[in-house]
């Protein structure tokens, strides 16, 4: 391996080491319905994220919930020493996704004879949280009076 590759990829682990993945496949709900609820709490403060999701009326707020619950016990378990940016609010929801699952095709008797199709569709759910981007302070430049 060369020094450039090596380098590249010893940079992916340390960014890899920070953040935190959970999953969740084959959710019976549909990708649609699901991802009304995960753009609400995409790029939310982890603790935010989580009073939204409990106090939602969605169903797939539950499954999310928990899901995000998982995420933050990966979280907690990768990162030991930085239990505090937890607790200080520095870990977001830094990417959700929703992806299309299988789905199970049904056969519904229609009038005249024939035969509608329904679609139960289902979906896999992606959470990765990481640290608030540390923001660069600019101070205010004073102009002294003569």
């Amino acid at each position: 391996m060369g020094k450039r590759k090596r380098e590249m990829a010893d940079r992916l682990k340390a960014i890899k080491k920070q953040t935190a993945i959970a999953k969740l496949n084959d959710v019976p709900t549909s990708p649609q319905k699901m991802r009304l609820v995960a753009d609400i709490i995409r790029g939310q403060e982890v603790n935010h994220a989580l009073d939204i999701l409990h106090y939602s009326k969605k169903e797939a707020s539950t499954r999310l919930e928990k899901l995000l619950r998982s995420a933050i016990a990966n979280w907690e378990a990768k990162n030991e020493e930085d239990r505090k940016e937890l607790e200080n609010g520095n870990v977001i929801v830094k990417t959700i996704m929703v992806d299309g699952g299988r789905q199970l095709k049904r056969i519904r008797p229609c009038p005249q004879g024939r035969a509608g199709r329904i679609r139960k569709r289902s979906n896999h759910v992606t959470i990765i949280l990481d640290k608030k981007a540390a923001k660069a302070e600019t101070k205010p430049v004073k102009e002294e009076e003569a």
